[in-house]
């Protein structure tokens, strides 16, 4: 990376741009379209909620602090970006199965969404 990129501060990040990835690390993530079909607050916790998203052959289990950014009723039906091959982690006693992907600075978040529509499990490329 050049001195000019390692001084290039991100957009209200605060931060430096990260070290640069190959097409082959990226190809390495599986990211789909998956829809919202199940929103449940985890029990004993303030920020965390347990959602199912439908990938299209598969429904997987993923646990997320989106409380305080959304409703359970806002993000049920949303279609998002789902990060399918995070390796399984358990979170509050509860397994997640992956990620869902979202853009955040300061005390703003959007999840990724698709701009028409497209079934479920479509490959993000």
């Amino acid at each position: 990376m050049t001195p000019a990129l390692k001084q290039f501060k991100t957009f209200g990040g605060g931060g430096v741009l990260p070290e640069y990835i190959t097409i082959s690390d990226f190809k390495k993530l599986d990211m789909r379209v998956g829809r919202i079909v199940e929103v449940t607050r985890v029990p004993r916790t303030e920020r965390l909620y347990k959602i199912k998203v439908d990938l299209g052959t598969e429904v997987r289990q993923t646990i997320s602090s989106l409380v305080g950014y959304y409703t359970p009723e806002e993000l049920l039906g949303k279609k998002v970006i789902f990060l399918a091959n995070l390796k399984p982690a358990k979170f509050s006693g509860e397994i997640s199965e992956g990620m869902l992907l979202a853009a955040e600075i300061d005390d703003k978040l959007a999840l990724l969404t698709v701009d028409r529509d497209i079934p479920e499990g479509a490959k993000v490329t």
